[in-house]
C-alpha cells in the first residue's frame, strides 16, 4: 500500500468517525430535548403540589380550637 492509499484509508476512517459522532450527538441532543420537557413538567407538578400543601396549612392554621 503506498502512502496515498494509506492516506485515503485514514481519510475514510476519519469520515465514518466524524459521521458517528455527528449521529450520536443528534441523538444527544434530541434526548437533552425531552429531559428539558420532563423537568419542566415536573416543576410545574412540583410547584402545585407546594401549593396544595400550603392552602392545606392555611386552613389548618385557620381552624379555631376553641371550637
Amino acid at each position: 500500500m503506498d502512502k496515498v492509499q494509506a492516506l485515503e484509508l485514514k481519510l475514510d476512517t476519519l469520515i465514518q468517525q466524524y459521521q458517528q459522532l455527528a449521529a450520536d450527538n443528534q441523538v444527544l441532543r434530541e434526548q437533552e430535548g425531552l429531559w428539558q420537557q420532563e423537568r419542566q413538567r415536573l416543576i410545574k407538578n412540583n410547584e402545585i403540589a407546594r401549593s396544595r400543601v400550603e392552602t392545606i396549612i392555611n386552613r389548618l392554621k385557620g381552624i379555631n380550637p376553641d371550637g
